[in-house]
């Protein structure tokens, strides 16, 4: 069995987690102080400011599956640093034009719109990335080490962000998110492991046929398939809770901005236990009952918000999102290592796109279900509605040949015959 904590003397893998670490703390700095600009700055109205979100979403859903099959072809690392660089362009211009007296909204939404595009090619590449970084038996330790470094990110940076904000006003904050991600590409460049050859040249198909290959893969699979309908339904039902969860606890429960601010850093605290129980559960537990567990947490976490009298609301709020945040992790780095191992190299990057794309698509969907509800039934019951369907989410997993997976060895005997198979179709 491998030692717990032996990669942090892995000094390419130490390189990775730190650009991502310090990326990640920069991307919370500018997902506060982007908008804020265009508030404060720019003084926008309420849709346009909403617009730059539907903005900088729109790449997760319009270029995910490409990006997974650009990952396939070419080598990671060098995706990686172009993402970087091209985030440190983008953003670094907003707080230039400031300077000079030229900033618009149009600019913040191109801003928005190319640090969404680059976002979507480094995190597909760095979930694709890390298994040609590490031994095969430390890639669950992997996964949970970058999901620390996301989760303290959370945890820490809007606090970071506020105070940035406030020191040096929300365009020269964004010039700190600008020069995180230079220092994440100095970081990326030391590495120095080589990748595995990429796919050549001649035996490339054509974008659509390679797309298609990805989500075939994904859809026959055992048990990604059961993950993708799992995660799915999950974040559909959650996603109409999100829609509405902040004027459910404004208008229903009567919370202060700054309650629900307490409420939401303590409830964040299940990031950081999650990330740090995540490698010793699944060694305790066995990596498909751990990941279970995290989806029946994530799914049943909502119940208690549903149920929360005005006077037990915070307690209630933050439990709600302590053991959302707590299983959301915990399915998270077992989930994606285990897909990591059990999938073959030259289909990674696909196979990755087609679980984001399964997680981003259906989130606007179920936002707008969520204020159909809202609007048509009470917040209250449509609290109800969605808490009650993301508890369901989790009957894929439960039922599937997943609850038999104790070590990546079980997974990989389930799939060798269909890997090889697949392979043998001359699927690129």
């Amino acid at each position: 069995m491998p030692r717990i904590g032996t990669l942090w003397r892995n000094r390419d893998f130490a390189l990775l987690w730190s650009a991502q670490s310090v990326s990640m703390v920069g991307s919370e700095v500018s997902g506060l102080a982007l908008p804020l600009v265009a508030i404060l700055v720019l003084h926008a109205s309420t849709f346009a400011v909403a617009a730059l979100g539907v903005v900088e979403f729109a790449p997760f859903v319009l270029l995910t599956l490409p990006a997974g099959v650009w990952v396939d072809r070419l080598r990671r690392r060098p995706i990686l640093i172009t993402a970087d660089v091209g985030r440190a362009v983008a953003l670094g211009s907003v707080p230039v034009a400031y300077a000079f007296g030229g900033l618009t909204l149009a600019q913040l939404y191109v801003v928005g719109f190319l640090t969404g595009v680059f976002t979507v090619f480094f995190d597909v590449s760095y979930q694709s990335y890390l298994p040609a970084l590490v031994d095969k038996e430390h890639v669950i330790e992997g996964n949970a080490k970058l999901e620390l470094s996301r989760a303290g990110s959370q945890v820490a940076g809007p606090t970071l962000a506020g105070a940035l904000v406030s020191a040096l006003t929300a365009s020269y904050a964004v010039a700190v998110d600008a020069a995180s991600f230079v220092v994440s590409a100095m970081c990326l460049m030391r590495i120095r492991k080589p990748e595995p050859e990429p796919v050549a040249l001649e035996d490339r198909q054509p974008m659509r046929t390679e797309i298609a290959t990805g989500l075939r893969y994904t859809w026959r699979h055992p048990l990604l398939r059961p993950l993708i309908l799992q995660i799915g339904m999950g974040n559909f039902f959650n996603g109409s809770i999100s829609a509405i969860l902040l004027v459910f606890a404004v208008r229903d429960l009567h919370l202060t901005a700054t309650t629900i601010g307490v409420a939401f850093s303590i409830g964040n605290a299940g990031l950081l236990l999650g990330a740090t129980i995540a490698r010793r559960l699944a060694v305790s537990l066995g990596i498909g009952p751990t990941l279970i567990c995290g989806a029946v947490g994530t799914g049943v976490a909502y119940l208690l918000l549903a149920v929360a009298p005005r006077h037990a609301a915070i307690p209630l709020l933050a439990l709600a999102q302590f053991v959302w945040s707590l299983g959301a992790v915990l399915y998270f780095v077992n989930g994606v290592s285990l897909i990591q191992t059990i999938t073959p190299d030259r289909l990674l990057g696909r196979v990755n796109a087609s679980r984001r794309f399964a997680v981003w698509g259906v989130i606007p969907f179920g936002n707008l279900l969520g204020g159909a509800l809202g609007t048509a039934l009470g917040l209250r019951t449509a609290i109800w509605i969605g808490a009650t369907g993301a508890a369901l989410s989790s009957i894929p997993l439960i039922v599937s040949p997943m609850r038999h997976v104790r070590r990546t060895e079980d997974a990989e005997d389930m799939v060798r015959t269909m890997n090889d198979a697949f392979l043998a179709t001359g699927a690129t």
